[in-house]
């Protein structure tokens, strides 16, 4: 018996290497014992070095693809049966179309368990934000997965969670976000994230309000959210007493009924004056930021101390747009005067651009926040907010007509791109508009007061004057000057 040992436990690559050299020497499969990681080492290394990774045939394309998912599967079983439908498929590659096969079946049903497992991580991971003293938040998870999906779903997070710090920890493995890029660690347990939340008790009360008994459903209710899970989800103690009111709430909710419009037809009303207003013609910055200056187009107006406006001249050639005011910029009413705003002007005269000669500004005019004791806490505003203020920047730019556009961050590039953006993917190049301006896309400047190494700092740093670098000479080759 040949012992195969291996070192990850759901790397479909390393896997497959160990396969292509057991198939060169002509292992057959009852002869292999595969090993997950911890166990003794292989006896039967030298020898697979020794044919390296030479071609040994080709199987049907949905063999890797079904490979690719059931190599996540927590039975002990599956790189053995990997391995031997493998090598059925060497000798008879229309056996991927036989359905009923045992070997081809099991695999299938543990493909579906690993999609159906990554689909519920996606469902019930609950964030938990910690804060330091410095005010900086970060978003911690405790997951326990059936099987080893982490890796394949935490791309997912990084995408719809794109502009916070995260972290998600499973008993097998750790994935953290930093912001630019994802990266893997040990597994953990439970303690390792708090358990207490400033915001645990809001999510809660949404869970309770969107509660509608009249639509109740326990088995299915059971089958999309599992028992096994509640005892990860804050809201899930709530659910038990929910089901044993359901009547009463349902008879309550009748008699509650009344014949007035929906409340989305009273928010429209109340904002049709303000929204006409806006419409009329603004022929210069100074009518604009009076506009501004009373905007109720969003709800951010009710907490914020002011619309802060943009700042510059009105014939500037490049326009930086930040994501929205911090907590120093909501008191004096200017754009970039904080601690990012420090860092934001020490970059540009590092780089040969004068912000006297730029126009600075942010794609949401009010400051979103949470309150935390005596500090306001950055929130980043959502798609509705950012689309109610694209009103005011499409304004901005219309007026200033600048040639290069700096979007200073994922809200500012997602405002003025219209979708979601990935900064490291995004940035390097210009992207030409439809009207002929250049669009820059690159890091706000708070993201490096984020970061908490000075090695990664000093990296950052340079990548983002180097974009600087891009923009002064854009600025040059649109002006004729430096």
């Amino acid at each position: 018996m040949q012992v195969v040992q291996l070192q990850a436990l759901n790397d479909f690559g390393e896997w497959r290497d160990k396969a292509r050299a057991l198939l060169a020497a002509g292992v057959a499969p009852e002869a292999v014992s595969w090993r997950e990681p911890g166990g003794v080492a292989g006896l039967f290394e030298d020898a697979m070095q020794a044919h390296g990774n030479r071609p040994v045939g080709a199987v049907p394309p949905a063999f890797i693809e079904l490979a690719r998912q059931a190599i996540l599967h927590a039975d002990p079983e599956r790189f053995a049966l990997l391995y031997r439908l493998l090598w059925r498929l060497l000798a008879d590659r229309g056996l991927i179309e036989t359905a009923s096969d045992p070997d081809l079946l099991r695999l299938t049903r543990m493909a579906s368990a690993v999609r159906r497992d990554s689909h519920k991580m996606k469902a019930f991971v609950r964030f938990k934000a910690i804060v330091d003293d410095s005010g900086l938040e970060r978003f911690a998870a405790w997951f326990e997965p059936e099987h080893y999906t982490l890796e394949a779903t935490a791309p997912f997070f990084a995408r719809r969670f794109d502009g916070m710090i995260w972290a998600i920890v499973t008993p097998y493995r750790s994935a953290y976000w930093d912001g630019e890029s994802l990266a893997f660690g040990p597994g953990g347990q439970k303690s390792d994230v708090p358990q207490d939340d400033a915001v645990e008790g809001d999510w809660k009360t949404y869970f309770g309000s969107i509660f509608n008994p009249a639509r109740l459903k326990v088995a299915m209710m059971k089958s999309e959210m599992p028992v096994k899970y509640w005892r990860n989800l804050p809201e899930a103690e709530l659910i038990a007493p929910l089901i044993r009111g359901a009547r009463e709430m349902e008879a309550a909710m009748i008699e509650r009924a009344t014949t007035q419009p929906p409340s989305r037809h009273l928010r429209h009303r109340e904002r049709a004056a303000p929204a006409a207003a806006d419409e009329r013609a603004m022929a210069s910055l100074a009518d604009l930021r009076v506009a501004v200056e009373g905007c109720q187009r969003c709800p951010l107006y009710e907490q914020a101390t002011q619309a802060v406006f943009g700042e510059g001249p009105e014939t500037a050639e490049v326009m930086f747009v930040g994501e929205q005011p911090g907590d120093q910029e909501d008191l004096a009413g200017k754009p970039f005067i904080g601690p990012a705003g420090q860092v934001f002007d020490a970059a540009l005269a590092k780089s040969g651009i004068d912000r006297g000669r730029v126009y600075v500004t942010n794609a949401v005019k009010h400051f979103k926040f949470e309150p935390r004791g005596k500090r306001r806490i950055h929130q980043r505003p959502d798609g509705g907010e950012i689309q109610a203020c694209k009103f005011w920047l499409e304004h901005e730019i219309g007026l200033i007509k600048p040639k290069v556009i700096v979007a200073l961050g994922a809200t500012a590039a997602q405002s003025l791109l219209g979708r979601a953006v990935t900064i490291g993917k995004a940035r390097g190049a210009p992207i030409p508009l439809d009207d002929g301006t250049l669009l820059f896309v690159t890091n706000h400047p708070s993201y490096l007061l984020r970061i908490p190494d000075a090695a990664g700092k000093a990296r950052e740093q340079a990548k983002f004057e180097a974009d600087l670098m891009q923009v002064r000479a854009a600025m040059a080759g649109g002006s004729g000057g430096g």
